[in-house]
């Protein structure tokens, strides 16, 4: 059985999909909106309705990559799997530590 086909027979018994099935299906719903690859997903939640990511995006590439400038998603997600929204939150350059 595919990736696919296991996440469609989890949202068709009504339960809320599992938390790797979250993930791919946040990242993977953001990449087509935004037309970029993801570059991680650094939080997942659930939530009453379903989950909540935060999905890493490099929206502008440069050299050196450290350079680039990231963004996060926070990508909101019903127990299906279903993207409800997403908003950005943050812009920094790739190689920014947070304290």
């Amino acid at each position: 059985m595919s990736t696919d086909e296991q996440e469609g027979s989890e949202s068709r018994s009504g339960d809320r999909i599992s938390a790797p099935a979250a993930m791919r299906k946040a990242a993977r719903q953001l990449s087509e909106l935004l037309g970029s690859d993801p570059d991680s997903v650094s939080a997942l939640k659930p939530n009453d309705d379903g989950w909540t990511a935060d999905v890493e995006v490099v929206e502008i590439e440069r050299i050196p990559e450290t350079s680039s400038v990231m963004a996060t998603y926070r990508v909101t997600l019903d127990s299906q799997g279903r993207l409800l929204g997403y908003e950005r939150k943050r812009r920094y350059a790739r190689g920014q530590i947070d304290r």
